[in-house]
């Protein structure tokens, strides 16, 4: 089922890397990463020069350089468009907080659709007199781009959207999304962290004018660092809420000198870096990201997609639908099983999902329950055992 470009990497040699994958099936990337030995061993690189003071600050930041630029290299973007933060949260609070912000100004997204981070930030700026339009989910539970369109107004400043939703894992249409914001001189806030890592982005011919990920999940990095683009065409129009010695621009490179009371900010991305970098989580992506571009992006993708045909064909010849797109743009490596909202985070009251997800768990399947779904998450190191174990497993539990 694997396709015939995707046959030609060795899938296989980067699986062995990740130690957990000898103790269990890991289908949950969509709740966290897993660590391949070269991240693990990069960042145990860093704990040494800590341990035997090996290396000055600028040393370290080599690293923070490195992965900007290889994460740009991900997204085909130039790096200069890449700042290094520490979250998703971090990312689109900074750009919420960027624009000057008029009253009757307002921002379109989805509430039913969209994870909390990227809601809470937007209703803050009620405060503001800023109007938060809130847009309703598609029937299949994603994105409805065409909706979120439609409540554009000509005081739109901001739509966001997920790159594909946490739960049950439908992925959004950008161009269509970035199309539309360039007409009406909108910026396409994305938040990328499902499928950054797994799924191609071209970000500048999406039209999109910020993404914001963090390192945790499809990238295979650490908590607590990530990476925000913003387009070169927008970085001058915002102006940061925060300010320390990263975002300035200065001749000398001393983070503890002032250098004079006057300061521009910098005149990239970096503009948006506040304070001392996540080092460890610097030396872990600059070692993640060196592993996802020796596989090609575009490779990974062929990779899942064709993985998660597999999955979505053998829980249909069980009887079951997965409530996740099966074909088609809205297609994703997430796939979810039972009906959306029956239950929360870690419980269903969907009858069917608490059983195969105790079966799945005597079998060391990992996955997760959200909104109420069973989910689970594909990437690189999955392969065609992984899909058929599981659905062995659901097929027992069913039956």
């Amino acid at each position: 089922m694997t396709s015939a470009v995707a046959t030609s990497i060795d899938f296989s040699t980067f699986r062995a890397g990740f130690p957990v994958l000898r103790e269990k099936t890991y289908l949950s990337i969509c709740d966290k990463m897993i660590l391949h030995d070269q991240v693990r061993a990069s960042v145990d690189r860093f704990l040494d020069h800590l341990a035997h003071a090996t290396a000055i600050r600028t040393e370290h930041e080599v690293l923070v350089t490195s992965s900007r630029e290889k994460f740009a290299r991900l997204m085909n973007v130039p790096a200069a468009t890449v700042a290094a933060v520490r979250n998703v949260s971090d990312g689109v609070n900074a750009i919420a907080w960027a624009f000057d912000w008029k009253e009757g100004d307002n921002v379109v997204l989805t509430g039913d659709a969209e994870h909390p981070n990227n809601i809470y930030p937007w209703l803050r700026l009620r405060e503001r007199g800023v109007e938060v339009r809130l847009v309703p989910a598609h029937a299949d539970g994603g994105v409805d781009a065409d909706a979120l369109i439609s409540a554009m107004t000509p005081r739109t400043r901001v739509l966001t959207a997920a790159s594909a939703t946490f739960a049950p894992g439908q992925r959004t249409d950008l161009a269509k999304l970035g199309e539309a914001c360039a007409k009406h001189g909108a910026m396409l806030l994305v938040d990328g962290v499902q499928t950054a890592g797994i799924f191609a982005h071209d970000l500048i011919d999406l039209g999109v004018g910020a993404f914001a990920t963090s390192t945790s999940k499809g990238l295979l990095g650490l908590y607590g660092y990530g990476f925000l683009y913003v387009d070169a065409r927008w970085i001058d129009r915002l102006r940061p809420a925060y300010l320390s010695r990263a975002g300035i621009r200065a001749l000398a490179d001393d983070h503890s000198a002032m250098g004079g009371l006057d300061w521009n900010f910098q005149p990239d991305a970096r503009r948006f870096e506040v304070g001392s970098f996540n080092l460890a989580g610097a030396y872990a992506a600059d070692a993640s990201l060196g592993l996802l571009l020796d596989l090609g992006i575009n490779n990974i993708e062929r990779h899942v997609l064709d993985l998660s045909t597999r999955f979505h064909e053998g829980v249909a010849a069980v009887g079951l639908t997965c409530a996740s797109s099966g074909s088609g743009l809205r297609q994703s490596h997430i796939l979810t099983l039972g009906q959306l909202d029956a239950g929360g985070h870690g419980f269903s009251s969907d009858p069917v999902i608490t059983p195969i997800s105790e079966a799945l768990v005597a079998a060391n399947v990992a996955h997760t329950i959200r909104r109420g779904q069973l989910r689970f998450g594909l990437h690189a190191y999955n392969n065609t055992d992984d899909i058929d174990r599981t659905l062995a497993v659901i097929r027992e539990a069913v039956r």
